[in-house]
C-alpha cells in the first residue's frame, strides 16, 4: 500500500539499486547531501555497510529497494541489523518522461527521495516458510509445462512420419502409451530419438507425480489445511489450486476489499477516461499473473450446471457459511455464464467476467473463516 509522506526529522532514507553482484546505494541523510555508497551482493558486505549508514546517521534509518530477481533475502540481511527495509512495486514508481538517463546511482537517489516523500508503494513480503511453499508450487507448475512440451515434441515427431492415433478420443491414456510402444520406426535414428522422447516424458511424469505428494502433504499440515479445504468447497478448486492461492497470496485479509484483490490480479478493466468522456478497455493484467491463471481456469468450470455431486466429499465438516457462500457462487456463476453467452459475448471474455466474480467469492470465504 502507498505511504503517506513521512515528515518525521531526523530520518535517514536509503535507497537500493540492488543486482547480482553489486548494490548501489544513495543515502538522504538530515541536513546533507545525499552520499553514494556501494557493497556486494552477499550478506556480510550488505550488514557492514548497514552498520556503517546506522553510524553516520547517528538516528532512524529506513532503506528500501525495488522488487526483483534478487528476491526478498536483502531485505532479511538488513532487518536482521534491525533496520526498517521495504521491498517496493518496480510498476508503481513514478517515472518523469523527460528523463532520458540511467545509472545505478541515478536510480538508487530517486528510490531514496521517493522513499522520502512517501511516492512508493510497499509488497507484501512473503515469510521464508511461505516463499519455499509458493516455489514449491511453482515447481509443479513448471514441472507440468515440461511434460506438455515433451509429449507434443513426441507426437509432432509421429505426425512427420504419418503415424497418427485413432484408437480412441483420449490421448496419453493407457491405451496411446501401448501404442506408441508397439511402435517401430525404419530409420533406427528416428526410432532413437521416440525412445529418447519417451524417456523424457516418464522422467517428468515422476518429477510431476513426487511434487504433487509433496504439495498434498503440506496441505494438510495444520497452517494450510484450514483454508485449503474451505476453498476446496468452490467448484473448480481442488488441493493443487488451492494451495497455489494460498502460496501466492499468502494472506488474503491484507485486501480491504473484493475490489481490491480483483485489482491486484489485474482482472478489472483498465480505463482513460477524461473530459467527461469514460473509455475502458481490456483487462490490466497487473499484479500477479500464476493467481490470475488459476482462477481463469477455475472460471471454466462454471460453464456447467450446478450440481454438488463431485464436491460433497470435500465439504465433509467444512463451515455451514462456506459452503452456502460456495453454492450461491456455483448458481449465479453459471447464470451468469449462459446470460453474457447470449448476450453474444465471446467465451474468452466471458470467462474473465467469470473468474473476476469469482474472485469476490473466493476473498468473501476467507472473510466469512477469519471472522
Amino acid at each position: 500500500m502507498r505511504k503517506e509522506p513521512v515528515m518525521e526529522e531526523g530520518i535517514t532514507f536509503v535507497g537500493q539499486d540492488a543486482h547480482k553482484v553489486a548494490i548501489s546505494l544513495s543515502a538522504l541523510f538530515p541536513g546533507r547531501e545525499a552520499v553514494t555508497l556501494a557493497c556486494g551482493n552477499e550478506k556480510s558486505a550488505v550488514q557492514r555497510m548497514v552498520k556503517k549508514i546506522q553510524r553516520q546517521a547517528r538516528g532512524e534509518v529506513r532503506m528500501c529497494y525495488e522488487a526483483g530477481p534478487c528476491g526478498y533475502a536483502l531485505q532479511r540481511w538488513i532487518e536482521e541489523c534491525g533496520v526498517k527495509c521495504v521491498v517496493v512495486a518496480p510498476s508503481l514508481i513514478p517515472h518523469k518522461p523527460g528523463d532520458r538517463i540511467k545509472t545505478d546511482r541515478r536510480d538508487a537517489k530517486k528510490l531514496a527521495e521517493l522513499y522520502r516523500a512517501g511516492l512508493l508503494t510497499e509488497v507484501h513480503p512473503p515469510s521464508e516458510r511461505d516463499e519455499a511453499v509458493r516455489d514449491l508450487c511453482r515447481a509443479r507448475e513448471d514441472a507440468h509445462e515440461d511434460l506438455v512440451r515433451a509429449r507434443h515434441r513426441l507426437s509432432k515427431l509421429l505426425l512427420r512420419r504419418g503415424w497418427i492415433w485413432h484408437e480412441g478420443k483420449k490421448a496419453w491414456g493407457q491405451g496411446h502409451r501401448l501404442w506408441i510402444r508397439s511402435l517401430r520406426l525404419e530409420c533406427p535414428e528416428d526410432q532413437l530419438v521416440l525412445d529418447d522422447y519417451l524417456l523424457a516424458i516418464e522422467q517428468v511424469e515422476a518429477r510431476l507425480k513426487t511434487l504433487d505428494d509433496e504439495i498434498e502433504r503440506v496441505s494438510l499440515e495444520e497452517r494450510f489445511a484450514p483454508v485449503v479445504k474451505a476453498l476446496r468447497c468452490f467448484r473448480g478448486i481442488d488441493t493443487l489450486t488451492a494451495m497455489s492461492l494460498v502460496a501466492e497470496l499468502h494472506d488474503f485479509m491484507r485486501f480491504d476489499s473484493a475490489r481490491g484483490l480483483m485489482a491486484f490480479l489485474g482482472l478489472v478493466p483498465s480505463e482513460h477516461s477524461s473530459g467527461g468522456k469514460e473509455q475502458r478497455g481490456e483487462i490490466t493484467k497487473a499484479g500477479n499473473s500464476h493467481v490470475r491463471r488459476l482462477l481463469i481456469e477455475a472460471a471454466w468450470h462454471y460453464r456447467h450446471r450446478p450440481s454438488v455431486t463431485s464436491l460433497k466429499k470435500r465439504r465433509d465438516g467444512q463451515s455451514p457459511e462456506v459452503i452456502a457462500l460456495a453454492d450461491k457462487a456455483m448458481t449465479r456463476l453459471n447464470r451468469r455464464f449462459n446470460r453474457l453467452l447470449q448476450r453474444g459475448k465471446a467465451r474468452p471474455k466471458v470467462v474473465v467476467a467469470i473468474a473476476r466474480e469469482l474472485t469476490g467469492f473466493v476473498w468473501a470465504a476467507m472473510r466469512l473463516r477469519t471472522a
